[in-house]
C-alpha cells in the first residue's frame, strides 16, 4: 500500500510501522525538513524592535477578538491563505462551542523573514492553555498551535483526523508543529484529503486509535479508519510535546476484505 507523505518517517518509527501493519510499503525514503527553518531573519527595512512592537500589537487585536467571540473581526484578522478556507459563519460556531478566553499575558516574539511568531499563556474558563501564533507583515494570521503537552498522543492524533473529516482545516492545521504547518497549508490538507477519499470512500468513522512505537522523542500513532468502500489507517507522527511532525495517508488503500 504506497503511501503519500507529507513529512519524513524516522527510520525507526518506518521500521515500526511495517511491523504493525503487514505488507504495508512506505516506498522512497521521504526528504527531512529542516526544523526551525521559520526562525530567519526579519524583514528588509523593519529593525527587530520594529517588528517585535507591529507583531505584538497584532496578536493583542486577536486575542481581544477571541475574547470578544468577535467572528466578523476574527474572519478579517486571518491571511488570505486561511480566509480562503472558511467563513465568519463557521469561525462563530467554531467560537460558541470553546472556552471563554478571559485573559492573556504576552511572550517573546522571533522575527522572520516573511512573518514572526509570538506566544501567549492564555487563561479561560476551562484552564490556562498556551498558544503560539504566526503573524505576517501585514499583522494578519498565518497559522496558530496551541500547546497539547499535557494530552495523549492517541488523543491529538483522533482530534486531528475527527478535525480534517469535519472540514475544519484550519483547526486540523493547528495541531501541526509550526515548521510543518509551514509546509502543508490548510489547502494542502483539504486537497490531500479529498484525494484520499476519491480513492476510499467518503471517511465514516474512526474505528479504533492506538501507538504503535514511540522512539527517543518521537510517537508514530495510527488511526484505522472506516471509509465508505474500505477500512484503511492513517499514520499521525507526534514528537516529545504532541506537536504533529509527520502525516501520512495511503494513495493506494487496502482493497475490502473478500466476503466469507
Amino acid at each position: 500500500m504506497p503511501r503519500s507523505h507529507l513529512r519524513s518517517l524516522p527510520f525507526p518509527l518506518v521500521a515500526a510501522a511495517a511491523f504493525a501493519i503487514a505488507g504495508l510499503n512506505l516506498g522512497h525514503g521521504p526528504v527531512r525538513a529542516q526544523a526551525g527553518a521559520s526562525s530567519v531573519a526579519p524583514a528588509r527595512g523593519a529593525s527587530s524592535a520594529m517588528v517585535e512592537a507591529r507583531t505584538k500589537a497584532a496578536a493583542e487585536r486577536i486575542l481581544v477578538a477571541l475574547r470578544n467571540g468577535d467572528a466578523d473581526t476574527r474572519y478579517r484578522q486571518f491571511a488570505p491563505s486561511l480566509q480562503r478556507m472558511t467563513s465568519p459563519t463557521i469561525i462563530r460556531q467554531r467560537l460558541a462551542t470553546m472556552p471563554k478566553l478571559l485573559r492573556w499575558t504576552l511572550g517573546p516574539v522571533v522575527p522572520g523573514q516573511d512573518s514572526s511568531t509570538i506566544t501567549a499563556r492564555l487563561i479561560t474558563s476551562a484552564g490556562p492553555r498556551d498558544l503560539l501564533m504566526v503573524i505576517d507583515a501585514n499583522g494578519l494570521l498565518e497559522g496558530y498551535h496551541f500547546d497539547a503537552a499535557d494530552q495523549p498522543a492517541e488523543t491529538v492524533a483522533r482530534q486531528f483526523v475527527e478535525r480534517i473529516s469535519q472540514g475544519r482545516y484550519i483547526s486540523a492545521n493547528s495541531l501541526l508543529s509550526p515548521e510543518l504547518q509551514s509546509e502543508i497549508p490548510p489547502a494542502t490538507m483539504q486537497n490531500k484529503w479529498q484525494r484520499l477519499q476519491r480513492l476510499t470512500g467518503d471517511f465514516v468513522a474512526i474505528k479504533r486509535v492506538f501507538r504503535s512505537e514511540s522512539s527517543g522523542e518521537q510517537k508514530l500513532v495510527l488511526v484505522k479508519s472506516e471509509f465508505g468502500r474500505i477500512t484503511d489507517t492513517l499514520f499521525v507522527i507526534l514528537d516529545g510535546r504532541n506537536q504533529i511532525i509527520g502525516i501520512d495517508f495511503p494513495i493506494e488503500p487496502n482493497p475490502p476484505a473478500p466476503s466469507r
